[in-house]
């Protein structure tokens, strides 16, 4: 589909698992917040492990009930759209890293969109 084509802007934002925004999920919270801002998508990915900030080492282990683990969100949109999400955002994200790099979409295939130009 032509219009996920071309120079796009790539969010990364880096939290935790454990990380909320009034009582629920972060992740959860900033997801929404996309879908309602229209963004074009958006993918949570559940780390292994991870080394934070405060230099503590967060892992999965099975026999762990409570996990604390890293988030990676990402993002891929028009600057404008991203600039948008962020300052909406910013205020929901207490600790974390948030990073944007500039990409260039050469593929995006969906049933939904089969025929569009």
């Amino acid at each position: 589909m032509q219009r996920y084509l071309g120079k796009r802007k790539e969010l990364k934002i880096y939290i935790s698992n454990e990380d909320t925004y009034e009582g629920k999920p972060l992740f959860e919270a900033l997801l929404s917040l996309a879908k309602e801002m229209g963004l074009a998508g958006a993918t949570v990915f559940k780390g292994v492990a991870g080394l934070g900030a405060h230099s503590e080492i967060h892992s999965f282990n099975v026999w762990v009930l409570k996990q604390k683990v890293p988030l990676l969100i990402t993002i891929i949109e028009k600057e404008e759209k991203i600039a948008d999400f962020l300052e909406a955002a910013k205020e929901m994200i207490k600790e974390g890293l948030v990073t944007t790099h500039d990409i260039d979409v050469v593929l995006y295939h969906h049933p939904k969109f089969e025929g569009e130009a």
